[in-house]
């Protein structure tokens, strides 16, 4: 099965040896995604549910540019860097995934890239 390579300009490029995203067959895997702007210089937000806003943004973004989009998300992990801070993310996740939502897993972690606060990744079906 080929591997693809996705990338976007309208989501901040990855800065490391991995990629937004690669498609493998119809499933589309993205690279976890930190509320950076486009530009990839600064964090958006201050608190978790401004920052949750631009993960989804970029996410969105991502996940169009592999051929797909949020309906069409069958799992994603966030991360959060204080659990306390789970109901507003939720919020604001609730707010952009339709129903049925997709399976998800959530996470405390000790810290993340750039000193986001949150960070989500999908996996999604294409077309």
């Amino acid at each position: 099965m080929e591997r693809i390579r996705v990338a976007t300009d309208e989501a901040p490029a990855a800065v490391g040896p991995y990629s937004q995203a690669i498609a493998a067959g119809e499933p589309l895997f993205t690279a976890g995604q930190i509320p950076l702007g486009k530009e990839g210089s600064r964090i958006v937000g201050e608190t978790v549910a401004e920052q949750t806003e631009q993960v989804l943004r970029n996410l969105k973004a991502v996940l169009a540019a592999g051929g797909s989009d949020i309906s069409m998300v069958v799992k994603t992990t966030v991360f959060l860097v204080d659990m306390a801070r789970f109901g507003e993310m939720n919020e604001v996740y609730r707010r952009h995934f339709p129903d049925p939502p997709p399976a998800r897993s959530c996470v405390e972690v000790g810290a993340l890239p750039k000193g986001a606060l949150v960070e989500i990744e999908a996996i999604a079906i294409r077309g």
